[in-house]
């Protein structure tokens, strides 16, 4: 089994990573979705198939099982917020090319202006299917997406464009980290369903392990979202924005 020390998911577009300011997650954190902060985690039932090593067509079935999943948990949710939802696009695809540009080495990103998840498979993934690495694609990408329905992805260009490198930089952090919790919060009621081969307890430290990126961020800090939103099962424990800066550098 391959342990992902590379396990973090893909990211925003290069040039539409835009990060939201404080201002805007607090109105967020005030009333629907953010604001919810408690409640009994109710498991969900997700039909994911196995997946073939070698085979496009058993990884193109996951993925699309996934999405299915995250789907039907986020619809909730909002549901349970009083908010509007819509789902994204997902395409899926073994080329570079997507509806916003070429597909990153992560293979997944979010395309905001398309509602668009592009995922690519990747030749570690049809060599080495490990189930939890591949899922994630799939859970920090919907997470964006959650972004993108609340308004943090369109608050954000206000802050992000006339701010500094390192400025940019942070904001970016507190973003890529939000989504991570979203996926935790995913997690809390679909990990079994997923059956993820990985105990989350050991999947958290192999996230910790991960290699560091400027664009998402300390390692350590993407594992403390993810298990933060994890443990607390509810939106209203990924306030990234209004954090230290030592829980998101």
């Amino acid at each position: 089994m391959r342990i992902p020390l590379t396990a973090l998911a893909g990211c925003m577009v290069a040039g539409l990573l835009v990060p939201a300011p404080a201002a805007a997650a607090g109105r967020v954190g005030q009333a629907g979705l953010m604001s919810v902060m408690g409640g009994e985690v109710v498991p969900q039932e997700c039909a994911i198939p196995a997946i073939r090593v070698g085979s496009v067509a058993s990884l193109r079935a996951f993925h699309r099982a996934m999405a299915g999943c995250a789907d039907r948990f986020w619809a909730g949710r909002f549901a349970g917020a009083g908010l509007a939802y819509s789902p994204p696009e997902v395409t899926i695809t073994t080329g570079t090319g997507s509806v916003c540009g070429a597909i990153t080495s992560s293979g997944a990103q979010y395309c905001p202006d398309q509602r668009t998840i592009a995922i690519r498979i990747m030749k570690n993934d049809l060599r080495d299917p490990f189930r939890m690495n591949i899922a994630h694609s799939v859970a920090h990408e919907w997470g964006h997406h959650v972004q993108q329905l609340i308004g943090v992805l369109n608050a954000q260009a206000a802050l992000y464009g006339p701010a500094s490198a390192a400025a940019r930089r942070l904001l970016s952090h507190r973003l890529e980290m939000q989504a991570e919790c979203f996926a935790g919060v995913f997690y809390s009621a679909t990990l079994k369903s997923i059956r993820p081969g990985i105990s989350w307890k050991d999947w958290i430290s192999a996230v910790r392990m991960a290699d560091e990126s400027d664009v998402h961020g300390k390692p350590r800090n993407l594992a403390h979202w993810q298990d933060r939103g994890f443990h607390g099962g509810a939106t209203g424990f990924c306030d990234t924005w209004t954090a230290s800066r030592s829980k998101v550098a």
